[in-house]
């Protein structure tokens, strides 16, 4: 592949990749949304087609990847600089790939965001449950009726919260 035609292809993949990116971050938007509001339903379906952009954006990976094995490069950071080098002595192809590392890092923070939402939520019905089936292994708990119950010499007591 002539160096021309390999720029002309990352460049395409440049531009999918920052339309993906906009959209995985607009779901990811919306998936806090339907987190915060307790929409099962809605999460149900703003996951699936979460999960289908980014199998998008890792088959544009792929591509990109394979464009490096083209030239005999690895396909890591390394080999990716060495074919933008090869391709875009210019460097016409910088600010596009700028732009997809900031929008990726976006939809990292917002996925993370997401997963402490759920975790917190997970840690909170698992403590619940916890004290509903009498399985909380919490050592500071109350007991009914006010009274502390005492494991060896430590007083125990249990603290019941319905808030989050």
């Amino acid at each position: 592949m002539l160096p021309q035609a390999c720029r002309e292809k990352f460049a395409r993949h440049l531009a999918d990749e920052i339309q993906l990116l906009e959209v995985l971050e607009q779901q990811l938007g919306r998936e806090y949304e339907l987190l915060t509001t307790n929409d099962v339903e809605g999460l149900d379906k703003a996951s699936v087609a979460r999960q289908q952009t980014v199998a998008q954006l890792l088959r544009l990976d792929d591509e990109r990847r394979g464009l490096c094995r083209m030239r005999n490069l690895e396909p890591d950071r390394e080999g990716l600089a060495a074919l933008l080098a090869w391709c875009d002595p210019q460097g016409s192809l910088a600010v596009p790939q700028a732009e997809c590392a900031m929008r990726a890092q976006r939809c990292r923070e917002q996925n993370d965001r997401n997963g402490a939402l759920v975790s917190a939520r997970l840690t909170r019905v698992s403590g619940m449950l916890g004290m509903i089936a009498g399985s909380d292994t919490r050592t500071n708990t109350y007991q009914p009726h006010s009274a502390a119950r005492t494991t060896g010499s430590q007083p125990v007591s249990r603290m019941v919260s319905t808030s989050a």
